[in-house]
C-alpha cells in the first residue's frame, strides 16, 4: 500500500509499508531474486522492494505534475537492522527528504529503546530530515510521549534543544539514601515545569546544563563543567550542597530545604543569565549574600 499525506502546498509525504507492500511488485522481484545464480534472502528483496516501491511512486507523483521539491519519503519497517538498511539504501539512490520512524515499536521501554537505536544510527550518518516516533500507548495513555521521545532523541544527540540537559549520576554505594533520587527528581520535575514560560520569556534557556549529583567523587567536576549545578557528599547524604554556578562554587545549601533553595537559585539563575536584566542579577546576588560563601582553596 502506498500512502499519500498531502496539504495543499505543503511537503507531501510518500510513504509504504512493510505490512502492506504491493504484492505484484514484490511477486515480480521475488521471481527475479529466484532466477538468479546467486538469489538473496526473502528478507533482502522485500527491503529492495520497499526501496523500489518509493522511488517509483515518486517518480509517478512527478510524472502527473507534482514538483520533485515537494516531496518527502517514508518507509515504514518494524525491524531496526530493516530500518536502517532501507533509509540507507534510499538515501544512496535519491535526494528526496526522508521521514525516519520504527512503525509498531511497541510499548514502553521497549518501544523507545528500539526507536531510539535505529534513528539514532541513521541521524548519526546524516541519514533523515523529519522523525516520528511509534509507540503503543498504555490504555488511555497519553499520546504525548511520542513527543517527547523524539526531542529527547535529537536531544541527546547534540541535533536540537527543547529543554535543559540535567546530568544527575546513577547512584551507587556512595549515595545510600533516597536523598539524592528526591532533588534529582524534583529538579527535574521543577524544569519541565518551568519550561513553558521560560522558553518565551529566555531565548537560549533550553542550552542550559544542570548538574545534580550524589558524590564528592564525581559531583564536583560535573558541577563545574555545567551551568549550575548542584552535589552532595556522598555516605549519608547529610543535607549539606555545594552549588556551582559558571564553573565556580558560590555556596553550601543545608537543611531540609535543599531542593526548594536550589530551584529558586535556579529561577534566579535563569532570569540573570537569559534575561540579561540587572534586576535579575540584582535577585540571584540576594539569594547567594547569606549563603556560606567558599574560599577558592576550600
Amino acid at each position: 500500500m502506498i500512502e499519500v499525506a498531502c496539504r495543499y502546498d505543503k511537503p507531501v509525504r510518500i510513504g509504504v509499508n512493510w505490512g502492506s507492500l504491493d504484492p505484484d511488485l514484490l511477486a515480480r522481484m521475488m521471481d527475479a531474486n529466484a532466477a538468479l545464480a546467486l538469489p538473496l534472502e526473502a528478507d533482502a528483496v522485500m527491503r529492495e522492494a520497499l526501496v523500489v516501491s518509493a522511488l517509483e511512486n515518486a517518480q509517478r507523483a512527478i510524472d502527473v505534475g507534482l514538483s520533485a521539491d515537494r516531496i518527502v519519503l517514508s518507509a515504514k519497517v518494524s525491524h531496526v537492522q530493516d530500518l536502517i538498511a532501507v533509509y540507507r539504501n534510499l538515501a544512496a539512490r535519491c535526494d528526496f527528504p526522508l521521514h525516519l520512524g520504527l512503525t509498531e515499536a511497541g510499548m514502553g521501554s521497549k518501544g523507545i529503546v528500539a526507536s531510539s537505536t535505529a534513528l539514532a544510527v541513521l541521524l548519526q550518518e546524516g541519514i533523515g530530515d523529519t522523525l516520528r516516533i511509534s509507540l503503543t500507548p498504555e490504555p488511555k495513555g497519553d499520546r504525548t510521549r511520542e513527543v517527547l521521545v523524539a526531542q529527547q532523541i535529537l536531544q541527546v544527540m547534540g541535533l536540537r534543544a527543547f529543554t535543559p540537559t540535567v546530568v544527575a549520576c546513577p547512584g551507587c554505594g556512595r549515595t545510600t539514601s533516597s536523598f539524592f533520587q528526591e532533588l534529582a527528581q524534583q529538579i527535574e520535575g521543577f524544569l519541565q515545569g518551568r519550561m513553558p514560560t521560560w522558553k518565551v520569556q529566555f531565548p537560549g534557556v533550553e542550552q542550559m546544563h544542570v548538574a545534580v549529583m550524589g558524590c564528592v567523587v564525581n559531583g564536583p567536576g560535573e558541577s563545574r563543567l555545567a551551568d549550575i549545578g548542584i552535589s552532595l557528599p556522598g555516605a549519608g547524604e547529610h543535607p549539606s550542597a555545594p552549588v556551582y554556578m559558571d564553573g565556580e562554587r558560590v555556596m553550601t545549601l543545608k537543611g531540609s530545604s535543599i531542593a526548594t533553595d536550589f530551584t529558586q537559585l535556579l529561577d534566579a539563575y535563569v532570569a540573570a543569565r537569559y534575561g540579561k536584566n540587572p534586576q535579575a542579577r540584582s535577585r540571584l546576588l540576594e539569594l547567594l549574600k547569606p549563603a556560606q560563601l567558599i574560599a577558592p582553596d576550600e
